[in-house]
């Protein structure tokens, strides 16, 4: 992402519980089709991926059940809140994700969408693998305890 001081850059969404449930293998930077309803919408932040996937359908890349608000000024001209979007990657990354889709067994997940620093909406999207409840735990009890650590040092200096 693009540094902090500049003006077009901003997070919009961003999907926390993906780490928890997945394993994140592999993750790229895709486009995204909106219209410009949407776009406006997104400016004020008003968007959820949480629920989200993305799918590989008739060879194009799709994020499906994502939430952008409606915008009322907008009026007859808005868009559907839940559509279906096209989400724009090259022909060589559309082929890896659909080998490890595919072969592997592996999810597409939305990590983030953001404002890059030219203004542009970007999707952060995961090759992920999903966790089983003792992976949980485990990634659970290793945060707590690196936090715990944390505190230790604190206290020690």
């Amino acid at each position: 992402m693009a540094h902090k001081h500049d003006p077009n850059s901003k997070l919009i969404a961003e999907n926390r519980q993906a780490r928890y449930h997945y394993a994140i293998e592999d993750d790229l930077e895709a486009g995204i089709v909106l219209t410009g309803s949407e776009v406006k919408s997104l400016r004020r932040g008003q968007a959820n991926i949480a629920e989200s996937y993305a799918s590989i359908e008739g060879g194009e890349l799709w994020l499906i059940n994502s939430y952008i608000a409606a915008y009322k000024e907008a009026g007859v001209f808005g868009h559907e809140e839940r559509r279906r979007r096209k989400l724009l990657v090259s022909k060589r990354q559309l082929s890896n994700l659909w080998q490890d889709v595919g072969r592997k067994g592996m999810t597409i997940v939305p990590l983030k969408m953001y404002f890059n620093d030219r203004g542009r909406v970007k999707l952060l999207i995961g090759t992920a693998r999903g966790k089983k409840l003792a992976d949980k735990r485990a990634t659970e009890a290793k945060r707590d305890w690196d936090r715990q650590k944390q505190r230790l040092l604190k206290q020690s200096l």
